[in-house]
Parts: C-alpha cells; structure tokens; sequence
C-alpha cells in the first residue's frame, strides 16, 4: 500500500533552465518518507526507542521535467524488509496528467542510537515496519 503527499513546484524549486532542479526531486523524496513516517506513529515509536531512521543508498531515475505551478503526487511504499535493511519505492508524478516524473528505489537501515550500528530488524521493530507496508 502506498501513503501519497502532493507539493506544489514553486519557484525556487526551479535551476536556470526553469524546471525543478534535480536535487530537489531528494528534497521532495524526503518530505513524503517524513510524511509517511509520522502518519503511521512510527517516528514517535522509532525515537522513543532511541532508533534512527537512515537511509544509505538511493537510486532515482529522472524521467520528464517539472516546472512552475505543477502540483506533484509523491507515493511512497515500504516494499520489502530484510533482516538489517529495507527498501522502499517512491514515485513521482504530475498529478493533473498522471506523467512520471522521477521514480527512486531507496535503501534505508534503523540505527541504535546507542551503539551506532543497523539494527536487527525482529521483534517489535520489525512488526512497526511491517504496519508500514499495509
């Protein structure tokens, strides 16, 4: 199951060429994974636990341009869950005419805050990351 947010492209999102800066497209990434993690209280349960959510590898793939006053529709999905890290897929899209935009396959990881290192993901912390996916 997916959680969407939608941003409205303002101008200084824009670079020189008067399209949304590539950069901007992690920026946005990051808000809808934000967005996702405090809609579900994950965040609260991760930091109450002293978890940190990293994430350690993205690919994005840059697929037409966005520009001034477009509204985009980001989805962002939990697809699998490992014993140390987790993938999640996030699509951007101009909402008016459903073009994909950018899509990004990121890899994050949930560090102890104590020891610094990928937690385990058992027990309860894996069953907090399950509920993301549903």
């Amino acid at each position: 199951m997916s959680h969407f947010i939608e941003i409205k492209v303002r101008g200084y999102h824009l670079d020189l060429y008067r399209h949304v800066n590539n950069a901007r497209y992690l920026e946005f990434l990051e808000e809808a994974r934000w967005s996702l993690l405090e809609g579900k209280t994950t965040l609260d349960y991760l930091q109450n636990n002293g978890y940190a959510f990293v994430v350690v590898n993205i690919n994005i793939n840059y697929r037409c341009a966005a520009s001034m006053d477009d509204i985009l529709a980001i989805s962002t999905s939990v697809q699998s869950i490992g014993n140390r890290s987790c993938r999640m897929q996030q699509r951007v899209m101009r909402k008016a005419s459903d073009v994909v935009i950018a899509d990004a396959d990121v890899t994050f990881v949930i560090v102890d805050t104590h020891t610094e290192k990928a937690a385990p993901l058992e027990g309860e912390l894996r069953a907090m990351l399950e509920r993301l996916m549903n």
